[in-house]
């Protein structure tokens, strides 16, 4: 029996590593099988190109290369890690997946949603999330309550400007793909746990 993929997407700031560790609690609970793992990243090699996306040095990095960076991170872990935890029917959580590429490069870049899946065909095709969390909050109110964009992170300080780019292209993605849930996060953080634990039971992930 083949596991699920459920992701979650948000802007900078929007909470998803503190929803991420509330969600673990209560899947812990309940004695799901499951693994979290995290893009880019969530292996060694991915890791690496991960230092390198987000290294505040690497200012000359030209829209293209980012984006092609993430895809060679996303592959890295499908066949790593994702795949064979699906495979042996386990729940996967990973925080950020393809939907970032197209809100953050396809859309706020403007490369286009096109060049995007060409080079993520793999993600979005046999591995597609079951289910997308976007964590809805506004970047100026994300930037508010994290004291501000971190200096050594170098998407983070890209400016509010393309930050609100990035927001509008989750809320177009939202509306295009009914796998994408928008949870309103302008509440405490246990209520907005509280609203994805929902979206959990009612489409049978746990």
């Amino acid at each position: 029996m083949k596991g699920k993929l459920i992701t979650f997407e948000g802007c900078e700031g929007s909470g998803k590593s503190t929803q991420l560790k509330l969600l673990a609690e209560k899947l812990d609970n309940l004695g799901v099988d499951y693994i979290m793992t995290r893009e880019p990243g969530g292996s060694a090699i991915a890791e690496q190109i991960r230092a390198v996306i987000l290294d505040g040095k690497n200012t000359a990095m030209c829209d293209e290369c980012e984006a092609l960076l993430y895809a060679a991170s996303r592959v890295q872990l499908l066949k790593e890690v994702i795949v064979p935890a699906l495979e042996s029917g386990k729940l996967v959580v990973c925080d950020r997946y393809v939907d970032s590429s197209l809100a953050y490069q396809g859309i706020a870049r403007g490369l286009g949603e096109d060049f995007i899946a060409s080079i993520n065909a793999a993600a979005l095709g046999k591995y597609s999330p079951d289910m997308t969390i976007f964590l809805d909050i506004s970047p100026e109110d994300a930037f508010r309550r994290k004291n501000g964009a971190d200096k050594d992170d170098r998407m983070e300080q890209q400016g509010m400007a393309f930050h609100k780019k990035v927001y509008q292209g989750y809320r177009r993605l939202a509306e295009k793909y009914p796998r994408i849930r928008s949870v309103d996060c302008s509440g405490t953080k246990y209520e907005t746990s509280d609203k994805i634990w929902q979206l959990f039971r009612q489409n049978g992930i746990v």
